[in-house]
């Protein structure tokens, strides 16, 4: 059983995860206002932004799955009270707080076409990609310690 949810964590981490992180770090790129000039004007792309978006809500519902089925997986394991499970859990707790308060919201700020000028615009997008990357390093930073497992008797 141990083996059957362990597949399922890392299975729902990739097919899950992974595509939020992806959009989620394009998606300033594309919704981001030319600068005056018009450099980054070809990347400018609401449709494609607003696409983007899409993938990270749905993804994001999906990601659900990711704690609770890792949450089974350590009970099975018998490993709830390690320390590295219990960072690893702090951890997402903090990554999902980032994408529901400020990620997504802020997906949601740019796409608002006719708010703010274009240079706030530029600003947010420049904000939103920053939060994205912690939203990424978070995460990053729990795969590693699923696979290091700082004090694990394993040997590996």
């Amino acid at each position: 059983m141990t083996k059957l949810l362990l597949s399922l964590h890392v299975l729902a981490s990739i097919l899950a995860v992974g595509p939020v992180t992806v959009a989620a770090s394009m998606f300033p790129r594309y919704a981001r206002p030319p600068a005056p000039g018009g450099t980054g004007a070809g990347d400018h792309d609401l449709r494609t932004a607003a696409f983007l978006h899409k993938i990270c809500r749905g993804y994001a519902m999906v990601g659900i799955a990711v704690p609770v089925l890792g949450l089974a997986t350590g009970a099975q394991m018998g490993v709830l009270g390690d320390a590295w499970l219990l960072v690893s859990i702090v951890l997402t707790t903090v990554a999902a707080a980032v994408l529901m308060a400020m990620v997504l919201p802020g997906q949601r700020e740019l796409l608002g076409e006719e708010e703010g000028t274009a240079a706030e615009r530029r600003a947010a997008a420049g904000r939103l990609a920053m939060t994205t990357g912690i939203f990424n390093l978070l995460w990053a930073t729990v795969v590693v310690l699923m696979i290091v497992r700082p004090g694990s008797t394993t040997g590996a």
